[in-house]
């Protein structure tokens, strides 16, 4: 991997719930924002080695939006994660028990148009709103 930038997260629940929320598209259509003023309105994901997925990333005020995906080139269930995006950078995800909690980790190589802090913000909100949202499903 190139360059890469890491995101991390430890959340208190298990490692299934955590795989599930992070693998199933209607939980990813929950979470998948970088801030409230977007939301990933469509997510479509084959989890499987070869597999690809696609998120629909956009704007709630309609002014634009994206498409994230990916292929998937490495799933190794309640493990690990690894795919490489549209635009040919790596992302790897490791997911690993710690006692009551499951810490999520990813690795992704940077592109050349933003700052690698800009980056690795965006990347770290949207793991922060990913552990918020598994909190708020077991209560």
């Amino acid at each position: 991997m190139h360059n890469p930038i890491h995101v991390e997260v430890r959340i208190p629940a298990s490692l299934q719930q955590v795989w599930d929320a992070f693998t199933q598209p209607d939980a990813v259509q929950q979470w998948n924002a970088a801030s409230e003023d977007w939301h990933c309105p469509e997510a479509r994901n084959d989890l499987r080695e070869g597999g690809d997925f696609k998120y629909i990333m956009a704007a709630r005020d309609g002014s634009m939006q994206f498409d994230f995906g990916g292929t998937y080139t490495e799933v190794n269930p309640h493990k690990t994660i690894a795919y490489t995006m549209g635009d040919g950078r790596k992302v790897h995800v490791a997911f690993n028990e710690q006692g009551n909690d499951t810490v999520v980790s990813e690795h992704f190589e940077a592109e050349d148009i933003n700052d690698r802090d800009m980056q690795q913000a965006g990347w770290q909100a949207i793991l922060n709103n990913f552990k918020h949202y598994v909190i708020n499903q077991q209560q």
